[in-house]
Order: structure tokens, then sequence, then C-alpha cells
């Protein structure tokens, strides 16, 4: 026997058992394999981790069957055990392993795809251009050929149409705007350093700062539609702790108080005193937690304490709280168990395990005390347990009141219960159960019944409460994810039970919430299922609604099949929350692939451990977290934190403004080139299409490399719509740059229009006014450098003040880059032109810039031609922001007026709820921009039971027959709302919808026993009434055991030892465990 540790491979750090085959267990030693001789037939290799069938065939012996249970993947690790022989099966890309990843994907961001198609579009007009100039100039020629002789065409050997439309690509080439890449490169590589110098994103605990591992995906994060997380270690800290209980009515927190309080009644039952029934009640309870599990105790040789080793981490949770309360379980031998209780050690024989299952959802244990009594400890879920009390039980509806308590805390919780079997009755009922265990057919049924003959009239103990404790403020992440329209997925390789629990712990899944339940062993059930519920939904699907959908690995395998793909994903984003249970690597890889293939939004997936590489490659962005699982999904993502709640800063922080800033640096960087190059087009018509160029070479190349090259990096570094605190106070505001507001093609087109029309005031009021010769007083007119320089002088001023016009934020980097950027041009105005002849450059250049600041026109030009070419988008702008003043620039306005930005956001949510309220009239619609939990509800009408037995949730929709709805106006005021307390909401109340549900009897929905048990919390409209349990008893138990294995929770206990020293330890020769 062997316990590994999968944790690269499903995320799982508790331990599973591994068995060897009867048949190898005498093969102690290395020359007893050399003379051993057997083959091992296996099925092809494959990616399924759960699954594998083979057979070992030894010589003139029967075959023998291999199972999941006898194979040790690659990924694995082997724990708690010194040393294992083995086979090995598959190796290099054919494991397993291997088979689940996938190579790295080269990822690029939506706007760099945006970009290209841009960048595609000018080249398709640089062509046209080209041809139209190059055709306009074998025109001119034609008719000026014949009549103006002294200008010499005919004897041009190269005038031709073809050496003229090369002429014009290259004149107008700079259209394309090279520069453009290199600064987005720039420009990302120093927003990726912003990111990784965050402070608030930096993890003091175990000093990890956040870390950008990639820099072309910085906008990517502002546009992030669905977030697919896994959920061990990533959302949890991968520890479960033992928070609360509650024996013979009373609640027992978990703290030192408490912990005093309960020592004293266990100190009170040794002295005798105080009331013995409550006393004795607390005493069974003890021992059912430090007695009632599968764990093995290990005394470490060097500190003396004693460690768990379990399957379960529940179990683990509830052995150590045992512990802490003074009941600690100290060995384990095949028929005993020890348990030190209050310093006083008590050995119990065990008499029979009855194992927990999916089915039973609970687990017994018969022992002998001291006194010789036989006694029964079960644990499981409430449904199971309350069913098989005796009557009159004294505390039933007190801890069915704390069971509900502790679900809406999102504690995993167990019921315990005991009873005393008559010994006459336990020797009849051995037999019973003896013939079952070694029946040949339908074995599990027969186990089940014999249980059942023993697991009845019970005496209620309490109730247990585990918290797999989630990291810091994950379910605020979550809620805040959600109010930016972000879809949260978690695909986890844990089973459907632990998953649900987080899925309500974390604030996911909610109490109101639908759960659809997908469970199904074939293709076709599965098929049935989600047609079922697709047609279901009706007119919401592909819509979001209040449901949430829960899948596990099988029927997602046969979901994931090429007839079924498309009818999967409408049902999964036509739910708010989405939980896939059981699957793999690669079914992570697909799930993600589906969604991003098909939908065409920007998905995020975040992990923590190998099992999440090949997801994290798949998604638009992968994030990795730097936990306690290795360093793999950290090296194979795009961003690295230390926790799952720094992506909301991540986001709502970094990929807004990178998004918004990427953007304008874009269309502002399309806009300055379009502006300067496209004047030679102007120019060209002006100078008979001859091909001459208005502007000095040096000149026309460091346009894009000085001139103008800080107002884009001040726009794609410090510009910013919001700051960082109202990002992060108002998640609605993300969804400015999700919905792609600023950078789509009607904006391209917008800023090409405008820069063609600020060249065109740019070109011909300079030109017009040195037509006449009024450059001086004496009638010259400089030449047409001189004119090439006045017009790049006026197109560099009006650029860098078109940067500050759409700057949203200035600070002293933007005033830099304005004034710094038109002050560089004056100056190497002045050093260029002063150049010649003292260096032999440009002589056509020489005192360029004493004759055009002689110029009273050019100075004229310089404060008038500017201001005329702005003086459109200042008017726009004015009027835009008066009239139809966006919701960003509504609160950058409150924000400089240092009002609450909340205000503004409240009044925008009040006129499109309304809106939509009527709109709608008053139907299912859903308000992202809503705080949680104010959004009206959306939930598709669900068949009642009698009609979809297999019918896996209850239903709360208001369009079922003889549904009565009641819109209610409340005072209520709701956690994360947009307002204060100055400020009423809509004439002092909150619109909200409760649907009151009154139905017939035979319409009444029953719920089935997965949705008993998967159901974390009952409706909280209505109240508790103990004889409802089959509606009531809706809460979640904590149980992970691995089930169905070759090794029985049974033979575990039976096998241990703990008595005895470790093989291979102390000296002893390595004989156990074998493998």
């Amino acid at each position: 026997m062997a316990y590994v540790e999968t944790a690269n491979l499903d995320g799982e750090t508790n331990l599973k058992i591994r068995q060897a085959l009867p048949q190898t267990a005498a093969l102690l030693e290395a020359k007893d394999l050399n003379r051993w001789t057997a083959t091992i037939e296996c099925e092809p290799p494959n990616r399924h981790l759960y699954e594998f069938n083979g057979n070992l065939r030894e010589q003139e012996k029967a075959p023998v069957a291999l199972g999941p249970d006898q194979i040790f993947l690659r990924g694995a690790k082997l724990r708690n055990t010194h040393w294992a022989y083995g086979a090995v099966i598959y190796t290099g890309h054919e494991s397993k392993f291997m088979k689940n990843s996938s190579p790295a994907p080269l990822k690029r961001s939506t706007v760099d795809k945006a970009t290209n198609w841009q960048i595609l579009w000018l080249f398709l007009l640089l062509i046209v251009l080209c041809l139209i100039s190059a055709i306009a100039s074998e025109v001119w020629n034609g008719r000026h050929l014949p009549r103006d002789w002294y200008l010499g065409l005919d004897e041009l050997s190269a005038n031709n149409f073809g050496y003229n439309l090369l002429t014009f690509i290259i004149l107008y080439n700079n259209l394309i705007p090279i520069s453009l890449l290199v600064t987005i490169e720039v420009v990302r590589f120093i927003q990726a350093g912003f990111i990784s110098m965050d402070l608030d994103m930096y993890f003091e605990e175990t000093d990890t700062p956040a870390v950008a591992r990639t820099s072309n995906l910085n906008e990517e994060l502002g546009q992030v539609k669905y977030i697919l997380s896994d959920k061990t270690g990533t959302l949890t800290k991968n520890v479960m702790d033992f928070k609360s209980c509650s024996v013979a009515g009373e609640v027992y927190p978990l703290e030192t108080l408490e912990l005093m309080k309960v020592s004293r009644l266990l100190e009170t039952r040794k002295l005798k005193q105080g009331n013995h029934e409550h006393i004795l009640f607390m005493e069974h309870f003890m021992v059912l937690l430090s007695s009632c599990h599968t764990v093995i105790p290990e005394r470490d040789a060097t500190t003396g304490n004693i460690v768990y080793h379990a399957a379960s981490p529940d179990e683990r949770a509830l052995v150590r709280g045992a512990a802490e309360l003074g009941y600690v379980f100290t060995q384990r031998t095949p028929t005993t168990m020890t348990v030190d209780a209050l310093g006083q050690e008590q050995v119990f024989e065990v008499l029979h395990v009855l194992e927990f299952t999916s089915q039973r959802k609970r687990m017994s244990l018969i022992l002998r005390n001291a006194e010789g009594k036989i006694m029964l400890y079960s644990k499981g879920a409430d449904t199971v347990i309350y069913e098989r009390l005796a009557p009159n039980q004294q505390f039933k509806s007190v801890t069915l009141n704390h069971l509900e308590m502790f679900a809406t805390q999102g504690l995993r919780t167990l019921c315990c219960a005991v009873a005393e079997i008559d010994p006459v009755f336990y020797e009849s009922w051995k037999e019973t159960y003896h013939k079952a265990s070694i029946a040949l057919h339908d074995r599990e049924n027969k186990l089940d019944e014999a249980s059942n003959l023993i697991e009845r009239n019970l005496t209620l103990l309490g109730a247990t409460a585990i918290e797999d404790k989630l990291q810091d403020q994950v379910p605020e992440t979550i809620s805040a994810l959600q109010s930016a329209d972000i879809a949260v997925w978690i695909l986890t390789g844990d089973k459907q039970e632990t998953a649900i629990n987080i899925g309500y712990a974390c604030k996911l899944l909610t109490p109101q919430m639908v759960l659809i339940i997908v469970n199904e062993p074939s293709l076709d059930t599965t098929r049935e299922m989600i047609l079922r519920h697709i047609s279901e939904f009706g007119d919401a699907l592909r819509k979001l609604n209040d449901c949430g959908l829960i899948i596990d690995g099988t029927s997602l395998k046969y979901a994931l099949s090429s007839d079924m793909r498309r009818d999967f994903l409408d049902l999964c984003i036509s739910c708010r929350a989405v939980i896939c249970c059981r699957v793999t690597p690669m079914q992570k890889a697909e799930v993600v692939e589906l969604l991003t293939q098909s939908t065409g939004s920007v998905t995020l997936a975040i992990g923590d451990g190998a099992n999440d590489v090949a997801m994290i490659q798949k998604a638009h962005v992968g994030v990795g977290i730097s936990g306690q699982e290795g360093m793999q999904a950290v090296c194979a993502s795009d961003y690295a934190i230390a926790q799952f709640k720094f992506l909301r800063k991540l986001l709502f922080v970094h990929g807004s403004w990178c998004y918004h800033r990427m953007c304008k640096l874009i269309l502002y960087s399309f806009y300055k080139n379009i502006c300067l190059y496209i004047i030679e087009l102007w120019y060209a018509i002006w100078s008979a299409w001859s091909g001459q160029t208005l502007f000095e070479r040096w000149c026309i190349g460091l346009y894009n490399v000085i001139f103008t090259v800080l107002p884009p990096l001040a726009l794609g570094l410090f510009d910013r719509i919001c700051s960082a605190e109202t990002m992060l106070k108002y998640p609605g505001l993300y969804k400015m740059s999700q919905d792609s507001e600023t950078f789509n093609v009607k904006t391209f087109w917008f800023w090409v229009i405008n820069s063609i029309l600020h060249s065109i005031l740019l070109f011909w009021l300079p030109a017009s006014a040195m037509s006449h010769d009024v450059a001086w007083g004496n009638g010259r007119d400089g030449g047409y450098l001189m004119l090439g320089n006045m017009v790049y002088t006026y197109v560099v001023v009006t650029v860098c003040l078109k940067a500050g016009l759409e700057m949203n934020c200035w600070t002293v980097f933007s005033h830099l880059a304005i004034w710094g950027s038109i002050s560089c041009w004056f100056l190497f105005f002045l050093f260029y032109s002063a150049l010649w002849p003292v260096i032999p450059v440009a002589p056509d250049m020489a005192q360029m810039a004493s004759i055009t600041f002689s110029s009273p026109v050019f100075w004229f030009g310089l404060f008038l031609f500017p201001f005329i070419a702005l003086l459109g988008d200042l008017l726009y702008k004015v009027i835009h922001t008066t009239l139809f003043k966006s919701l960003a620039e509504d609160i950058r306005e409150s924000e400089i007026k240092e009002d609450d930005p909340g205000k503004v956001l409240l009044k925008a949510t009040k006129q499109r709820w309304w809106h939509s309220l009527l709109c709608c009239g008053g139907g299912s619609t859903v308000h992202p921009e809503l705080p949680r939990g104010s959004e009206t509800n959306n939930t598709p009408h669900l068949a009642p039971a009698e009609s979809a037995p297999n019918r896996n949730a209850l239903s709360h929709s208001h369009h079922a027959p003889n549904y009565g709805t009641l819109h209610a106006l409340s005072r209520q005021r709701h956690p994360g709302d947009f307002d204060d307390e100055s400020t009423p909401l809509i004439g002092g109340f909150r619109v909200t919808q409760m649907h009151v549900i009154s139905m017939p009897p035979h319409q009444q929905f029953l719920l089935t026993e997965t949705a008993r048990l998967l159901k974390n919390v009952k409706n909280v409209f209505r109240r508790t009434t103990p004889g409802d349990l089959e509606v009531e008893l809706s809460h979640g138990y904590a149980f992970s055991q691995e089930e169905h294995g070759a090794v029985s929770q049974s033979e575990v206990i039976r096998a241990y030892d703990t008595s005895i020293p470790k093989p291979g330890a102390h000296g002893l020769p390595p004989v156990l465990p074998r493998f």
C-alpha cells in the first residue's frame, strides 16, 4: 500500500491510496523481481487521468485485472512511503501527463489584431493614393507636353507610369506608421514594469510581487469577459480547519473561550459532576470525531508530534479538531484504535466499518468500548442522518437551525449520531452483512441494505462545521468581477460536493440561485439532459440568468463531443456561474478553447498547479498564482500574482488603464502620421504631380523619432480615465474597456478623416497666405522650403496640442511631452539651419530658420492656423462633454470637483434601470451596473419534477404557472450600492422583485437526493419547519474520500498498525509498504 499526491495532475493535495496486486505482494527484493516473469497488457496511450484498463499475465496463471488504483502517474508524488517497486508502462510523450500538455501558443491581443487590420487598410489607402497620383501625373504630362516645350518633359527618360508609381510609393510610404510598432513595444514594456512594481499587488507573507511575464497582452487585461479559475490553491489556501460544532443543541465555536468551556465540560465528566446527560452527548461526540475516520497517525521521530495522514482533508480537519479539544487519536492497529481522552487512554475494538460512498453519503463505525458496549458512530449528510434518527429527538430542530447557520456561512457540514447496539442483534446482523459482502451479484446494493438494518434509531449528537479556507477577499473579488459583467467559471479536479461547497463559500453560488446539475453516465443521457435544459430556457437562452451549472468530468467528456459542443456552450453562457468538477487538465483546456473560439470574447484562465498549464496556455490571458503547488503555472503564465484578490486590481486598474492608453496611443500615432505625410499629396497637386517633396529629408525622418515621440508616450504611460480608487470602488467602469468603446472601426476612420481635414487646413491655409508673395515687405517668398518649414512647424504644434486635447489626466510628464516636443523642433530648426557651411550638411537648409522667423506671416500663422485646425475638435469636445457626456467623463469631472463619483453612477444606474424596466414591462433583465443582489430576476422556467424526474435543481421562476409575482418597494440598503446616506434611491425606495411561489400540491417540486445534498443553503424567503425535511435539509456535507478503490476504507483501517515502526526505519528492512 502506498500514498500518492496528485497535486500536479488534478490540483488535489490530499493523499490517495495505491495498492499492489496480491499476486505481486511477495516480491519484496530485487532478486525476486529478477526471477519473476510476467506480461502487462494495457490500453493504448490516452489522456484520461482517471481511467486505465490492463491485465497482468504470469506464466501458466490466469490474467489479473489492472485498474487506476495500481497506476502511479507521471507528475504524482510518493508520500508517506519510503520505497516502491513498479514497471514502466508509458514513457515520454505517451504518458498521460504529457498527453494532457499542449505546446505554448503565440498570443496576440485583440488590439494587436485590430491594429494589423488598420495598418492593412492604410496600406490599401497608400496604394490607391499612389495610383491616383501616378495617373494624375500621366494626365498632366499628356496635356502639357505639346505646349509647354520649355519644361523639357520629352527629354526625361524615366517619365513613365511605372516610374511615377514608384516615386509616389516612396513619397507616401510614411503613411504606414513603422514607428508605431516601436512605440507600442516601449510603452508595453514600461506598463509591465508598472504592474510588477505595484505595491498593492505585493504579498508580504511570501515576499512575492506581481510579475508581468509578457508585455504584449497588457491591454487584453482590460477586455476580459470570462474568467476560468482553478479551485484548490487558487481560490482556497489548501487548508481546512474545524471551525465550529453543535453538540446537544449548543454551538461551540473553535475559539479560546469556547475551547476552555468544552474542556471544562469534559473535565466535569471525569469528576462525575454537572449535567451528566449533556456531558454524555459531548463525550460520544468527541469519540466519534476521534474514531470514525480512515486517518493514519504517525509520530514524528524528532519532535514527537503526531502527524495525521488522510485521503480526505475533511477527516484530517475533524481529527485535528478533536485533538485540540482534548481527544487525541494516537494509534491504530488492524483491530483496535487508541484515543487519548483528556490524558486517559481509551482503546476501542473495531468491529465493522460501513464505508462512505456517494450513494450512502455517510460513514459508520461499529466499536466495542472498554465497558464492553457495542456502539455505532455515524457521520454524514444531514438528509441521510435525519432519516435514520429515532423518534422524539431532543435537539433535532435546534441542530437543524445550527446547520442552516453553518451553511449560510459557507461552511462544510456533517451530522453526527450514535446508537448502542444490542449484542444479540449484532450477532444476527453480522451474519447478514457477511453474506452480503461475499455476494457475487449486486454486492454493493446488498451491503447497503445490510447497513440500513443497523443504521437506524440513531441518537443525534450534533453537527460539525469545516472551513475550507478561502484566500483573503475571494468572495469580494468574485462579487466585484460579476458586477463588472465578467462571468466566473470554476474548473477543478475536486469532487462535485467539494466544488459546490466552495462555490457557496466564495459567493459564486447564492442561496437564491437555481442549480442545474449534469451528472450523467452516458452520451445519450447527457445529450438528453442538456437539450432539456436548453428548451427550458426558451427566450432566455444565451442571456445571463441567475442560474448555476454544475457538470462532472464524465458528462463533460460527452458534452465536449463534436455534436454537442454548441448546445453545451449555449447552456453554459446562459448561466451566471459554471462549475466543472473532476475534470482533467486537457478538459480544462478544451473548455477554454471552446469558449474562446465560439464566443470571440476575451478569456482569462487562472491557476496555480501543473494541471492548470494547458488551460492557462489556451486562454487569451493566462495568470499563474505562485502558491504551494510549485511554479509550473507561473512559468507558463503571462502574468503571475500571489493571491486571487490581486486579480481585481490587475483587471480593473492596470487592465482598464492599459487598454485606454494603448487605444489612444495607436489612434494618435495614426493621426499624426497621416496629418503630416498626406500633405505630400496636397503638395503634389500644387507641384504638377512631379513627385517633389515639400519637407527636407532629415525633417521627415526625425518627425516620429524626436519631434512627436513624447506625446504618444505620455498618452500610453500616464493618461487615465479615472483614479485607481474609483476604478476599484465601482467595477461597472470596467465595461467601458470591456465593450471596446474607444477602439473600433468607427473610431479608427473618425481619426483618419480628422487627420485628413487637419492636413488640408495646415497646408492650404499657409499656401494661400504665401501665394501673393507677402512673406516680407520686399515681395520675396523664400522658396518652397520656406513653405515646407512653415507647414512642418504648424503640423508639429497642432499634433502636440491635439495630444493635449485627448489627455484625460494632465501630469508634469504631459507638459514636458507637449511643450518639450514643440521646443525640440524650434531648437533643432535653429541648429540644423546653422550647420552649413561649417559642416557640409543640408546646404538647402542654410539660414532657413532666420529667413522663416523673420517673416511676419510665419508668426501670424503660428498662432492662427493650428487654432483653426483644432477649433472643430475643441467645439466637438465642448458640445460632447456638455450635452452627450459619457459616464467616464462624468466620473472624471466629479473627481476634479472632488465630489463623490457614486452619485454619478447612481444617476446612470437609475436611468438605465428604469429604461429597462419600462421596455421590458418589469420582466427579466440583468443589469450589470447594479450591485450584486439588486439585479432583476432572469430565471427561465424549469419543468416540474413530475415531468422531469431527473431534475436536479429547484426552480424559482416567475414564468411557471400559478406563480404570484410581488413587486415590492423596500427601503433596505445593500452593501456596495452606489449611494450614500444623503442620496435616496428612486424616491427614497429601492425597487426589488420578490417571487412568491403559490403552487397546488400536485405541482410542488420534489428535490432529488443529489439536489438535496448539493444545494448548500435553503431559500432565505422560507421558514424552517421540522416536518418538511425533504426540502429543508439541503445542506452540503464534508466528505471527499476516495471510494470504489482497490483498497477499501475498511481495509485501510485494518491494514495499518502504527504501534510498530514503519518499514525501513530504525534499521529495519524495508518490507512494507508494497506497490
